[in-house]
This record gives C-alpha cells, structure tokens and sequence, in this order.
C-alpha cells in the first residue's frame, strides 16, 4: 500500500479562479487522511517545469511512495506526471469534473468546493489502497506463427522476418499464393491508379519466402491445436509441437452461398456466372458463353437489392407477389406449387446477403477491373456496368475515371428488377437508370458479385486448447470476421495473441491487405515483447497489474471463466480457476462477476473502489446539501465522453461524483451495495453500447453490467429501496453533448420520484 503520500493541488486552468487551491491543500494535509499524507501543497500550473520538478524534489527529499495530482484529467498531461518506477501516480479531476462543469443550485449554493474536497479524499484513499504491481515475467518464445500461405499471410511473414523474427508459416493446400495465385490480374496496387489492372507479382513473392532462411513454410496442413498462452505457446501442427509467441491468422476468405444469388438469375439462366467464375476464366486465357463462344456483351450487375429484400421469383425469373400464407422453405429454397402456371419460391440467405453487402467496395472495384478484362480478352466486347453504389474511395476514384473514359465500358446508376433467359441471350431488367425510368439490358453474359465470407465463419481455424473451446467466441457479433474491433484496434482477435489480417478480418482488396498483413505483424510482435516484459497489450497497453485470487475463498462457482471475454481462465485438475495472465486484457471482468469477491488487482480492487465510494459526503437529509449520485464511468467511452462535455462548457447536477472503471464488466454489485447503504440517493452506470450497435472495447462487459443489474434490482427490492435508483446507460465517446442531460435527468428523476435513500442518515 502507498504510505507516504504528497497531494498536490493545481491552480491552472480555471481551477485557481474558482477554488481556493491554498485551503484545499491544507485540507488535503489536516484531514481524515493526514496520517498517510506527508506532504500536500498548491501550485500555480502544476505541469509546468517548475511544478513538476517540486513534486520530484519531495518524492526524493520525503521518499514518498505515490503523488495525488489535483488537476486535470487523467487522459491529460500522463506523460508529464509520470515519476519513477516506485512512485504510484492518482490523478484528481478538478478541472473537467468540478471547475468547468460546476452547475450552480440556487437551492444549495457554494457546492464547488463539496465536490473538490471530495474528489480529493477519493484520490488520496484510492492510493492509499493501492500497490505497485509485481507482474510475471515469463521466458517469451519470440517465434511468429502465420497461418494462411495466401498473399496476406506471405506478406506478414516476410514482415515479421525482415524484423529479425522466426516465422513458421502453415499453409492448408500443398502450394502457396491462395486466391491471389488463381486471378488473373489486380485492379492498381500503386500508381498510376487508373492502369486497367497490373500484375500481383505473387510467384516473386512465393520465392522471396522459400528462399528465406527465417521463415519456416509447412504446406499442405492446418493447426491440430494451440495450447498455451501468448509467449508461451504451443502449436501442434502435423504431429509436430512448435513453441510459438504470437500468431497471424490470415487464412482468408470463401466465396458465399450461390443460392441467395437466385434472385439475379445464378442457377437457373444461362451464362449468369459471378465473378469468381470470371477470374476463373481470365486467368485461364479468355472468357466464354457456355456454348464456347466470345461474348459481344457482359453486364455487370452491382445492384444488391434484390438479394438483400429476399423478393420472391418464379420459375422463369421474373419478379412474384407471394401471398403472405404460401408455405416456403427459406432454408433450402424449395419450390412451393402455387398454381401450374407459377412456381413460387423464397430464398433469403440474409447472412451471404450481408457479407456481399459488406463487400460493396469490392464489389465495386471487381466489376471495374473484369470490365477491362472484357476490353482487353474480347476487344468487340461492350461492358455495362448496373450500379446501386459506386464505391471507389480514396485514389480509386481515378480508376473508376478511367472506365467512364473508355468508350467500351458503359456505366450507369439504377436499380436492377430482374435477370431474366432470352434464348442465347439474358435480358437485366432496371429502373431509376441514368438512361431512361426503366430499361433491359441485353447481354450475352451477366457477372453477378461474390460474396467474401471469412474463412473462420465455418471453421475453428486455431484449434484452441482453452477451457471455452476451440473456436473464436461470439463470432456471431462480427458476422463470422475474426477481428473484434474494426475501429479501436484493428487485427485484435478474442483470443489475444492472435491477430487477423485479410480478408478474415474484412473484405479487402491486396492493396490493403498488404497494409493487414504489416499491421497484424507488427501487432504479434508488439504481444511478445509485452509478455516479455509483463505488460497488457491492447487496449490497456502497458498495464503492469494482473488479476490476483484469493483461491482460498474460492467457491468454484467458474462465473469468472465463463464471463472472461478473452479466454484468460482455464480451470485446473480441482475445477479451480487458472490465471494465463499473458492472455489477460486487465479489463476485470473476472473481478466484477465474483460472488465472494477474491478477484482483485494491485491498483484496481474491490475494496479499493468501496473506499472511495464511502469518501463521498453525503448530507443525513436532502434539505441539508442535495441528492448524492454515484457515477461509474467506463474508462474506455463514457470517461472521455464526460471530458469532452466539459472542455466545451457543458456543466451537470452538482450532485454527482464519478468514479472511472476499467470496464462496465469489471463492476462488482458490492460496490453499489456500498452506496445505497452509506446513504447515496442514486447510483449511474455509464458503458459502451452493447448488443447489435457493441462497441465495448472489452467486448460484453456493457452487457454483463446488464444482466448483472438485474439481479442488483432483485437485492434493493428486498430492502425496501426501488430498483430505480441504480440505472445503467449506454454512452458511446461522441455522445459529449448528450451526456449532461442524461445525468441531470437522473438526478431530476431520483429527487422527484423517489427523494432520499432510505438508509440515509444511518
């Protein structure tokens, strides 16, 4: 525990115009706390040179063992107020939390400094039950698995060599170069950007790979199992056990389901192929009808429309009014008679669907490049091109300017009604065109799009050797891509250690892909060298801390390896939690689903927060000084959210006091416990959004608050004290202009409609 404590008030920013700095600290040094509290002092602007050097000069002269800065935010001036390894820092939100956004109440007037000597009794009892963290540091195994010997997963393994690193690379067919090996040309990976297309170079790059003495290339096998944790991994591949410490999964993707392409005519009218056949054809010499022949036209159709409504079709292709109780058979798509005249069927493959819709750019960019595969393999050839959307960002714009320049390519926007036989021939159906309200296109050939399912969608690539089984979990949420935060941190998988590049992360093109692969390379790397020095990777890089149990209160009730989003918690021989700490993302999960609460942290317990909870003065009546609220705010959207509110002027009820959390997940029901029994009126909970629109960095723990919050409401309802007073609201970081109303109408709620806890004054 941090025993020799300097409190430090700032007095910049606003803070010294509206607090007496002076006074706060000699309350800091006289108060409850002063026996841990050796020295407590004020500075004009406590970032300043001359600020932190006094800080130092006491860490030295007074051998203090954690400084409480009373300034701004923690997510602020971190590189500033960091001191020797010995030295613990708190931070203390005066500036965005209490100067700038103080709300005055006529009712109870002068509430600024309530609010900062509470804050500052909660820093200093925060670091007081707070201890340097004494992490593991294990032997790292600095070997990079890469698994997936496509264009994505050779260049992650040259990558990951040119840094110095043992690469074994598995591939599953017997030779390399994946999909890449098998299309006839890129649409440009560099400039000029409106190039037709340029070659991919893969057979130089399956070379520079072989002849690379650091990397080790296993061909015609997949992973048997992968045990262990990050540094410290084995991987069974072929019978043979490899010690492995982090690993590229860039195993690619699969074409989806041709039956949800019936609605554009696949499967039932000739010559409509996709574009996966396409590349088939090019890259073997040419493209041909099905009777052999050198189509004159090839439309493209890039519409999706009709495959994402799942519009009902007859026999012939046209386009059916199904009465809402004709029996279908949505999983096979089965004829259903109507009449002889009409054969209806339904088929509705809303998962192929969705992945063609997240494919669009690529959509866009296949059809523009095997445009010019028409021009240049059949040179009579005209391309149309039907589009709903033209997705071509970035530099690709001149790409898609290239093809309007082409006097044998024909683009226009509309939206197709129907694919339909016409002999020899297939006519496109379209409305809202640029060349007319409704038109038919007739082609000798029509290109329909591919969808791009991951790899990982149908198949335990990894082959884990984890108590929550061998698959990636929840992949359900990222409709089967294995990256489980496209925006905060790319290649992330569920399972650290693990990092996803290509097209089993999201569709892409090898342009980016050739960015995936350095990312996810870089990325494993980045997991070794942390284990090695026993810090958390992502997204609390450089965490020192660990999860600690107290097995000896352990019921072995397994909440906490059932909730771990991370797979962290195997069970031993006993059925007894056991801790990968290398696999741990710090987040406390575990610690917050504990029922007997012998899950902590070094400098993160549940004591820790009790403590600070109770540091908050509450009035014995309302009509003595207001509500009380507590406010647990996720570190991760919420904190920032409320930081942001502030640095734009917005201010809130007087009456709360937030409390940042690394995670809703982490959130134990004793803490809430805590507050309504010392008297607080009310308690917020403020995560991630979770269920659909997730964005929880931590990937359930919004939603496990949840469901824990259920059984909290359970608890107050037996004390007599309404479940109401303990709310939970999903905030996402650029809600900063809502979150203000948010909180005062909580607190407006909770002092109208239910008034004070009835355990206040106790």
């Amino acid at each position: 525990m941090a025993e020799k404590l300097g409190v430090y008030i700032c007095g910049g920013c606003d803070i010294g115009a509206n607090l007496d700095v002076d006074a706060l600290a000699q309350f800091a040094a006289g108060g409850k706390h002063s026996s841990v509290v050796t020295v407590a002092k004020s500075n004009a602007v406590l970032c300043s040179p001359e600020g932190v050097a006094m800080i130092e000069a006491d860490i030295k002269e007074n051998e203090l063992d954690g400084v409480v800065c009373c300034a701004c935010t923690p997510r602020s001036k971190w590189d500033v107020f960091k001191f020797d390894e010995k030295t613990q820092v708190e931070r203390v939100s005066l500036r965005e939390q209490c100067v700038w956004s103080y709300q005055e109440d006529p009712a109870f007037p002068g509430q600024m400094e309530v609010i900062a000597k509470d804050y500052v009794n909660m820093g200093i009892i925060k670091l007081a039950n707070s201890r340097l963290p004494e992490p593991e540091l294990p032997d790292a195994f600095k070997t990079v698995m890469v698994v997936g010997g496509g264009f994505t997963g050779l260049k992650a393994a040259t990558n990951a060599a040119s840094l110095g690193y043992s690469v074994i690379l598995v591939e599953k067919a017997d030779t390399l170069g994946g999909k890449a090996a098998t299309m006839y040309k890129s649409f440009p990976l560099g400039a000029p950007f409106s190039e037709r297309q340029q070659e991919i170079g893969i057979d130089a790059l399956i070379k520079e790979v072989q002849a690379n003495d650091k990397i080790q290339v296993i061909t015609g096998a997949t992973v048997d199992s992968l045990a262990g944790a990050p540094a410290q991994y084995k991987a069974t591949v072929a019978g043979t056990e490899y010690e492995i410490g982090a690993v590229v999964m860039a195993t690619g993707w699969m074409p989806g389901n041709t039956k949800f392409l019936a609605p554009l005519g696949y499967g039932s009218v000739k010559n409509v192929v996709t574009t996966a056949e396409l590349e088939k054809m090019a890259a073997n010499g040419g493209i041909k009808t099905a009777d052999g022949k050198t189509p004159k036209s090839v439309a493209f159709i890039v519409d999706t429309s009709l495959l994402m409504k799942g519009v009902n079709y007859d026999a012939c292709g046209a386009a059916c009014a199904a009465p809402e109780d004709l029996p279908c058979k949505e999983d096979d798509a089965a004829p259903v008679e109507e009449d002889e005249e009409c054969e209806v069927f339904v088929y509705e493959d809303k998962e192929s669907a969705k992945h063609l819709a997240y494919s669009s750019e690529l959509t866009s960019l296949v059809a523009l490049k095997q445009a010019n595969y028409v021009r240049e393999l059949a040179p009579d050839a005209v391309a149309y091109v039907v589009y709903d959307h033209m997705m071509v960002p970035g530099i690709n714009e001149k790409y898609y300017q290239a093809a309007q320049d082409d006097p044998g390519v024909m683009l226009t926007k509309g939206t197709v009604t129907g694919v339909r036989d016409a002999g020899s021939q297939v006519v496109v159906t379209a409305k809202d065109t640029l060349l007319g309200a409704e038109i038919e296109l007739v082609a000798d050939m029509v290109v329909v799009p591919t969808a791009i399912v991951p790899t990982t969608a149908s198949d335990p690539i990894m082959q884990f050797v984890y108590r929550q089984g061998p698959a990636f979990p929840d992949l359900e949420l990222f409709d089967g891509f294995a990256d489980s935060n496209y925006i905060c941190f790319p290649y992330e998988t569920r399972r650290t250690g693990v990092y996803a590049a290509g097209c089993v992360r999201q569709p892409m093109g090898l342009g980016l892909a050739e960015e995936d692969a350095a990312g996810a390379a870089l990325k494993a790397i980045q997991c070794i060298e942390s284990a090695n020095r026993g810090v958390a990777v992502h997204p609390r890089s450089g965490d020192l801390s660990f999860p600690e149990f107290n097995f000896t209160r352990c019921t072995q009730c397994k909440r906490c390896t059932e909730e771990c989003p991370f797979g962290a918690l195997d069970d031993d021989e006993k059925g007894t939690p056991l801790p990968n700490p290398t696999r741990c993302r710090r987040c406390g999960t575990c610690m917050g689903a504990c029922p007997e609460r012998v899950i902590s942290f070094s400098n993160y317990g549940i004591s820790q927060i009790g403590q600070a909870i109770k540091e908050v003065k509450v009035p014995d009546t309302l009509d003595e000084g207001g509500p009380r609220i507590i406010v647990l705010a996720c570190e991760n959207d919420a904190y920032p959210a409320l930081d942001m509110a502030a640095m734009r002027g917005k201010s809130w009820s007087p009456y709360v006091r937030f409390l940042p959390v690394r995670c809703l997940g982490s959130v134990n029901a004793i803490w809430v416990a805590d507050a309504m029994s010392k008297g607080v009126d009310g308690v917020m909970m403020l995560g991630c959004k979770y269920g659909d629109d997730y964005q929880c960095h931590f990937i359930k723990g919004s939603e496990l608050c949840n469901r824990r919050k259920e059984n909290i409401a359970e608890s107050l309802g037996r004390l007599g004290v309404e479940p109401e007073r303990v709310e939970q609201f999903e905030v996402s970081i650029d809600m900063y202009d809502q979150v203000p109303g948010i909180i005062d109408e909580f607190v407006r709620n909770i002092t109208t409609n239910f008034g004070p806890n009835p355990f206040k004054g106790y």
